[in-house]
């Protein structure tokens, strides 16, 4: 069924999915600022040079290039088990200095890899 702005605002804590289908890089750019958190985008192409633009553009902590969203993970990305979960992109709390003010961009390249 078609999605609605109800399910782009939504965080569904589940395996189900948001899907949209643009007719333009541009239109992908224009909704994912529109509607992310920051946290995970992902695209599925097979032009390298969009995928080089989606990863330039898109402004969230880790961006995903023709893989599956649940690769992000403190495990998978080798920072080791997690014990809080932050869905925000700036993960600092309290004081801030140079540190807590740095954020990291995480970016995974894949051929179609799922996690099960």
């Amino acid at each position: 069924m078609p999605a609605t702005d109800e399910d782009w605002a939504t965080e569904y804590m589940d395996l189900d999915l948001a899907v949209a289908m643009v007719d333009s890089l541009d239109d992908a750019v224009k909704h994912i600022r529109t509607w992310s958190t920051g946290h995970t985008e992902a695209i599925l192409t097979n032009d390298l040079a969009n995928a080089e633009r989606f990863i330039a553009e898109v402004d969230s902590a880790a961006v995903i290039v023709n893989a599956s969203t649940r690769f992000t993970d403190g495990g998978e990305l080798g920072l080791g088990a997690e014990v809080g979960i932050s869905t925000q992109k700036l993960h600092a709390r309290g004081p801030m200095g140079l540190t807590e003010l740095t954020t990291t961009k995480w970016i995974v390249q894949g051929e179609g890899q799922v996690r099960g």
